[in-house]
């Protein structure tokens, strides 16, 4: 390891975990390296300044965020001009970004690969002036996460108790017109997603052809909630029924709602929007990995 300052960023509250523990695995692994530990716990207030205040005033060579995908975004928002590797301990509800890298579900795995050399460079994009990581969308996906948000259950099984009021609530299909290329198409559908990565955090691999490092995102719009599609998404399998999904690759885009639809980035809910532009930042965030995954991004 060439580097001995690390800020370790937590939220406390994100998930279901007590993070004692976890942050404890990490110190015993700084000091067995002689790497010094800078902790930094989130509070919702100021925290990306908080954070590049740290960044600026101490010397620091690694960033490791213990969290969900929200905390993961919070810290790229805060140190994407910075270049400086991020290490990923994923402890929230649904962890989308940490399955799309591979991460074990192992504590001590996952520490060292948090610590470890492998790096990835990979793109963000830039929605309605908002920073995504992995999978944003529009439509049904989104109005599960703000009754989730809403509701006092946390993680996989909070999600559950919420999918089939979702579904009977839910005035789906939306209908959505799609700028891409300066051509405008018009379509309709449950879910409408902007895919930078393959899953979510379920393991549901809407995306399984994109590249999280290829300069372009993908949209995908399923006009019908189909039993079978789904199955396959779960199953990561390719060959989906184009009269079902529907995709689209850009490098930019513009998606315009006939009447609010509820939206959301990286599993955060962001209200409901009319109209949604995306871009490819100029930006990469340097992500540290498992080395498998990495071996498998430059075969691909």
């Amino acid at each position: 390891m060439n580097f001995n300052q690390v800020l370790l960023i937590v939220n406390p509250i994100s998930g279901d975990l007590d993070k004692k523990q976890i942050i404890q695995k990490a110190r015993d692994f700084a000091k067995t390296n002689q790497i010094t530990i800078h902790l930094f716990a989130t509070t919702g207030e100021e925290d990306v300044k908080k954070i590049q205040d740290r960044l600026d005033s101490l010397k620091i060579e690694r960033i490791i965020a213990i969290g969900g995908d929200g905390t993961i975004n919070l810290v790229a928002k805060a140190i994407k001009s910075y270049g400086i590797p991020l290490g990923i301990i994923p402890a929230g509800s649904a962890n989308g970004l940490a399955t799309n890298f591979g991460i074990p579900e192992s504590l001590e795995e996952q520490v060292k690969i948090a610590f470890g050399d492998t790096i990835f460079e990979m793109d963000l994009l830039n929605i309605n002036d908002d920073i995504c990581l992995h999978l944003s969308d529009l439509g049904i996906n989104a109005e599960l996460i703000q009754n989730y948000e809403e509701s006092r259950f946390r993680g996989k099984f909070g999600y559950l108790l919420q999918s089939l009021p979702t579904l009977l609530k839910s005035e789906y299909p939306f209908e959505f017109e799609v700028e891409t290329n300066f051509k405008k198409h018009q379509t309709s559908g449950a879910l409408l997603a902007i895919a930078n990565a393959n899953k979510y955090g379920t393991g549901a691999n809407i995306n399984p052809n994109g590249k999280m490092n290829d300069g372009k995102f993908e949209i995908i719009i399923y006009r019908k909630l189909n039993l079978a599609e789904i199955i396959k998404t779960i199953r990561n399998e390719t060959d989906v029924n184009s009269d079902v999904v529907e995709t689209f690759q850009a490098k930019e885009a513009k998606i315009i709602c006939k009447t609010p639809v509820a939206f959301q980035i990286d599993g955060e809910f962001k209200g409901e929007s009319s109209e949604v532009i995306i871009s490819i930042m100029n930006e990469k965030l340097k992500v540290v990995v498992p080395a498998e995954f990495n071996s498998q991004a430059l075969q691909a």
